[in-house]
């Protein structure tokens, strides 16, 4: 285990997530912790940590936990390329579906946006 070692309640002050979230990424094999205390708790790394920042990235995306830990063990195999290593309809349609949903999260921030300019002191247009 190299580098910087903390347990999972300063990962999760780090990474803002709760300790049930990490827990549970931890029990479905999405981030496992680098090791253990003698009393049994996890302790992670930064390497750890970048795993759980990489899966927080997918997670806006709606992918199932499965479909996320198969795109952390792709990024594990080729970080350059991931889904290279993938059949070619799977690579597909990681490539397809996170474009749509991108362009999903992109129009309902347009759509908040345009509320908090309706909702702002003098900037409600009367014609809306």
């Amino acid at each position: 285990m190299a580098g910087a070692i903390m347990h999972i309640g300063e990962l999760a002050e780090r990474t803002g997530l709760s300790l049930r979230t990490l827990r549970h990424w931890d029990e479905v094999g999405l981030v496992h912790a680098s090791g253990r205390t003698e009393g049994g708790f996890r302790l992670y790394t930064g390497d750890d940590e970048q795993r759980v920042r990489l899966i927080m990235r997918m997670k806006p995306l709606g992918f199932s936990l499965e479909e996320m830990g198969e795109l952390a063990r792709a990024l594990d195999v080729s970080p350059e390329a991931p889904l290279d290593g993938m059949a070619a309809d799977r690579a597909d349609y990681f490539r397809t579906e996170s474009h749509e949903r991108r362009e999903k999260l992109a129009g309902q921030l347009a759509a908040a946006d345009e509320f908090l300019r309706r909702i702002e002191p003098g900037t409600a247009d009367a014609g809306s």
